[in-house]
């Protein structure tokens, strides 16, 4: 009885003190402005599906599709600015206490630095421990802190309902040095907001804890893009990357490169891997660069 007095005690500490906040719903309506035309990925099924608003610093960051089921997210949808790439290293890791409870007023907090994670917490998401004896796991974040600009963007990012299981050779060694290239082409060639979706597939295999099957294992990790207005003098090797373009790699001991394609071939690669008819980006993705009217020479009098 004491153990359990403790815990709630500490359960009830947690939330008296906001760190984060987000807002979990069955709609994007108060964060629908992350998505390119605030239009959300369409053709997405699940069950247990939660969209969470998060926000930090009493400002709303970025979206989040979560698999309450599978104990992680299926994407999260960002805008992205100039960045430097640089990282954080001094943010706690946080949790969602709106999975925990409809009532919440919204506040993330930093998860509880004892021994066991209250189960109110563990029952609804991940926690640190499921990468405890994940030896060849990493936390890898969807929305990644280098693809951010401010301080307290990037501090949004460490939250456990943003990040996925992910090997760690592919995240190091391959899907890192991505992340960094899509940075530095969108920091030189788009003008203005680009819009960023990076999302999951699932394997069918589970991450287990205790003889418990806690997190759904990603077979397929995706990114894709979305810049209006771009660089159209840009070199000609990432001219045709505009304004919208993609990638994927395979979360498996296998070939961990990642391949780099156009939206509409990752959306059919994504099809024929789920049943899911995705549609990342509304229309695709239209440019919004204007061209220069020729003069109207019949109008000039000779």
């Amino acid at each position: 009885m004491h153990l359990v007095g403790t815990c709630v005690l500490s359960f009830s500490l947690l939330m008296a003190s906001p760190l984060v906040s987000a807002t979990v719903s069955k709609s994007f309506k108060d964060c629908s402005h992350f998505f390119y035309m605030q239009s959300p990925p369409a053709g997405i099924k699940g069950t247990n599906l939660r969209r969470v608003c998060q926000k930090y610093a009493d400002k709303l960051r970025y979206s989040t599709l979560y698999d309450s089921s599978h104990h992680l997210p299926l994407y999260s949808a960002y805008i992205f600015k100039k960045s430097d790439g640089k990282r954080r290293m001094d943010t706690p890791w946080m949790y969602e206490p709106q999975l925990v409870s409809d009532d919440d007023s919204g506040n993330m907090r930093a998860i509880p630095l004892t021994e066991d994670t209250p189960p109110l917490i563990e029952d609804s998401q991940a926690v640190l421990e499921d990468y405890t004896d994940a030896v060849e796991y990493r936390r890898g974040p969807l929305n990644p802190d280098l693809h951010q600009s401010e301080p307290d963007d990037k501090s949004s990012t460490y939250t456990l309902t943003n990040v996925v299981p992910l090997l760690t050779n592919l995240l190091d060694a391959f899907w890192n040095p991505y992340l960094d290239i899509i940075r530095r082409r969108l920091n030189n060639f788009c003008h203005g907001k680009s819009f960023i979706v990076t999302g999951v597939t699932l394997s069918g295999g589970t991450l287990q804890r205790d003889n418990r099957d806690r997190l759904g294992i990603p077979k397929y990790l995706w990114l894709a893009y979305c810049c209006p207005k771009f660089d159209r003098n840009s070199p000609y090797e990432v001219r045709f990357m505009f304004p919208s373009y993609g990638g994927y790699a395979l979360n498996e001991q296998t070939d961990h490169s990642v391949v780099e394609v156009p939206l509409k071939t990752l959306e059919s690669f994504l099809k024929s891997h789920t049943d899911n008819d995705l549609n990342i980006f509304y229309k695709g993705c239209v440019s919004e660069n204007t061209f220069k009217k020729k003069r109207d020479l019949t109008s000039v009098s000779v």
